[in-house]
């Protein structure tokens, strides 16, 4: 370990931290960090207590406030300070909205940030984690009422079919693709989709149900290269109207539709859900997986295709709740094992949560090479949140402090086992 720091100031009245002598290599924006080696804050007379803590909150992550590094947060504006303090996540998220901050590599801040061994030292220095430490997708843990069922179609999926398309592959899939052996976002999608596929055993004429099916991308997938049939629901009007015309001549059918309220007289071969599950909320887990079952054959398999939390979780992240997704939070192992308990038996479990972090890349790229030609509704602040969003959810899947799990249940059990796919 270094005997000797060197610290810097960047600018007047903006004080730095500096890297130590001998301090990490950076990473490549793939790679495994070195083990966190704290930067020592530099207290600067007539700091603000507020400028004070954050200082020292930043020194614990690794990370320099003005400092040289891609990653590195560049203040703009003094009142940064006091409001992420006062604030928290929510403060932080909104103070780069207002442009208030800024760093090179977003996904790489945020993969500093949300290390383990960086939001452990926070947790030992202030004993107020939520500091600086922004989440994905939690939100109010199983208050998601039929009446709010929705919101989260209109104030998310309903923005715009035009962002969407700019932003997602050819088949416009949102949710994490497969990167095993693909090297385009296409490629990767269309191996996530046989994947699935593949893991239900789908035959010929077999009738799926997709819960939370987007715009329709699996059911089409399934139908074209595996001759299934099936349904699909959806909370978004914006994404049925897309559907509906990208469907065409298929024998499958989008529905506007809580899955609460689905009904429908003969059972399916095989459900899916991918990326729903996290807007189900907690208290809601076994319902809907009663659902599920309902509409299973005894034979059929589900996979349940969702982001998942390293802890059980009822609280939230407030930027995400607020800005992006209403009514969600990410589901934990223990949490859905639960749910599952006395329902299903759980034939496999894989976690693809690696792939997550390539695949947001891929959306962001995706926007910034389309952005000169989206609407003028997509103002700049919309452009810094959306940024902020796909970047904070790279970085948060880079530092493996989420995950993102294909879970495979039988009503029954499959008779000698079920061979896991790959």
């Amino acid at each position: 370990m270094p005997t000797s720091r060197t610290y810097s100031s960047n600018g007047p009245g903006r004080p730095g931290l500096g890297r130590a002598a001998g301090a990490p290599a950076r990473s490549d924006g793939g790679g495994r960090l070195p083990p966190l080696e704290p930067t020592r804050p530099v207290r600067h007379r007539g700091a603000s207590p507020a400028h004070c803590v954050v200082l020292e909150l930043a020194a614990h992550t690794g990370l320099a406030i003005d400092g040289p590094n891609p990653w590195d947060i560049q203040v703009h504006d003094e009142r940064f300070y006091k409001r992420v303090v006062r604030s928290g996540s929510l403060g932080l998220g909104e103070s780069y909205v207002d442009g208030w901050w800024d760093a090179e590599r977003l996904d790489e801040t945020f993969h500093r940030l949300l290390r383990p061994d960086a939001r452990a030292a926070v947790r030992q220095a202030t004993r107020n984690p939520w500091v600086l430490l922004p989440a994905i997708a939690a939100a109010i843990a199983g208050k998601v009422r039929p009446s709010q069922a929705f919101e989260v179609g209109e104030r998310h999926y309903d923005l715009g079919n035009d962002l969407f398309e700019a932003m997602l592959d050819r088949r416009m899939v949102y949710t994490c693709a497969y990167w095993a052996e693909a090297d385009t976002l296409d490629a990767a999608q269309e191996a996530k989709l046989d994947l699935v596929c593949r893991k239900l055993g789908l035959q010929p004429g077999d009738r799926v149900l997709d819960v939370g099916c987007g715009w329709g991308s699996f059911l089409a997938y399934a139908a074209e290269r595996y001759g299934a049939r099936g349904v699909g629901i959806t909370v978004s009007e914006e994404q049925v109207a897309l559907a509906s015309a990208r469907l065409h001549g298929l024998p499958v059918e989008v529905r506007l539709q809580d899955y609460r309220a689905f009904e429908e007289p003969e059972p399916f071969d095989h459900v899916v859900s991918l990326g729903m599950f996290e807007h189900v909320g907690v208290k809601r887990y076994r319902t809907f997986l009663d659902v599920v079952r309902r509409h299973l054959k005894d034979d059929g398999l589900v996979l349940l295709h969702t982001i998942g939390g390293n802890h059980s979780a009822r609280s939230t992240d407030p930027w995400i709740e607020r800005y992006i997704f209403p009514n969600s939070m990410l589901p934990s192992i223990q949490q859905i094992g639960r749910a599952v308990e006395g329902r299903f038996v759980m034939e496999d479990w894989h976690n693809l949560g690696a792939h997550y972090d390539r695949t947001l890349m891929a959306w962001h790229a995706n926007v910034e090479r389309a952005w000169a030609s989206l609407p003028a509704r997509y103002d700049d602040r919309f452009r810094r949140m959306w940024t902020y969003y796909l970047l904070q959810c790279a970085g948060l899947f880079r530092a493996r402090g989420a995950q993102l799990w294909q879970v495979v249940l039988s009503k029954n059990g499959v008779p000698g086992g079920y061979t896991s796919v790959r």
